[in-house]
Formats: structure tokens, C-alpha cells, sequence
């Protein structure tokens, strides 16, 4: 898959089939995040790995998906949901715009998860109070965002946007996620 093929296609993905990542893609994201630009070198986000299924499932519950739908058409059932959790945590004793870098990495982790057909969603809507204790976070660690892994057992594409559609995505017939985006047109202009 070429480079603009896996940007086009790398899309948030919500309901997964009950299989495993396994260990060689786990640790090519590690390798992306590690290999992710960052503010003056200063390489300050750290990942927890939660593959358990047992860690899973404690996360489970203290995670939130898709604002844009009912609960019943957006939050994976249990046979749908994620095989691996990734927290992404920033060191707060390194200074720099951690945001910024934390972005950079979660991008270079989803894209390296996909090129290996494993799907991600990144949830910023989570109980960091509930997941700093499980995840085993230092004091110095500051939970950043969640993302749900796992190979996507539903469609996900871009449509374009609309005045009807807005920015909100949507299931389709076949319950596939269509994410309307703006035209490059809306998007760049050119001096």
C-alpha cells in the first residue's frame, strides 16, 4: 500500500474481530513511536501495552466511543470489542509541547498498526482518574489518550461533506462508519 492509499484508509475503526494482535506488529508501533519526530529530541512519550485479555477488559469499561451515535450503535459489543489497548503517556518532567509530540506519535503508532491491517481508534474521552492506578502510571506520568487496536470487523470511509452530513459521522446500511471531510479545496489556499 502506498503512502497516500494508507492515509486515505486509515480510518477510526470501532468494532473488531476477537483476534489477537500479535507481538511482531505490537512492536513495530512501539518502533514507529520511537522513531517519531519530537520537539528537540526530547522524547517524551511513553506507551503502556495492555494485550491481556483480562487488563482489556478492566479498560473497557472506563473508555467511551462514539459521541456522534447512541451508545447501542457506537460502543463495540462484547463479542466487537478491541484485542489491545495502548495508552499513550507523556513524561512531565521533559519540557516541550508534549501535545505536539504526543500527536506525532499517535499518528506514526495508528499508521504503522494499519499498514499491518490492524485498525485503531484514539479516545480522548476516557476516566484517567480509573486508568492511571491500573495502568501502573508514576506521578510523573500523565495519561494523555487511549487507543483501542484490533482487525476492524466493519467498513470505514470518507464521504465528502456536506451541508446535510455536517462533520458527524454515520452508519451506513451495513452499520460501516462514513466520515465526511472537507474538499482540499476548503482546506488549503494557495498564495
Amino acid at each position: 500500500m502506498d503512502l497516500m492509499e494508507l492515509l486515505a484508509t486509515r480510518r477510526t475503526y470501532r468494532r473488531f474481530a476477537q483476534k489477537p494482535v500479535p507481538a511482531d506488529v505490537i512492536a513495530d508501533m512501539v518502533e514507529a513511536v520511537r522513531l517519531s519526530s519530537c520537539g528537540a529530541n526530547r522524547q517524551a512519550v511513553r506507551l503502556v501495552i495492555a494485550a491481556s485479555p483480562e487488563v482489556v477488559a478492566q479498560i473497557q469499561p472506563l473508555v467511551k466511543w462514539a459521541a456522534y451515535l447512541p451508545p447501542e450503535q457506537g460502543t463495540p459489543k462484547p463479542e466487537e470489542q478491541p484485542t489491545l489497548f495502548v495508552a499513550m503517556v507523556q513524561d512531565t518532567t521533559i519540557p516541550g509541547d508534549l501535545d505536539t509530540d504526543t500527536g506525532i506519535a499517535l499518528a506514526n503508532l495508528t499508521l504503522a498498526a494499519w499498514a499491518k491491517g490492524v485498525g485503531s481508534c484514539i479516545m480522548g474521552a476516557i476516566d484517567r482518574n480509573k486508568l492511571a492506578p491500573l495502568l501502573g502510571l508514576k506521578e510523573r506520568e500523565k495519561l494523555h489518550t487511549m487507543v483501542a487496536l484490533g482487525y476492524p470487523a466493519h467498513g470505514s470511509r470518507i464521504v465528502p461533506l456536506t451541508a446535510v452530513t455536517g462533520v458527524k459521522y454515520y452508519l451506513d446500511e451495513n452499520r460501516d462508519y462514513c466520515v465526511p471531510k472537507r474538499s482540499a479545496e476548503e482546506i488549503a489556499r494557495y498564495l
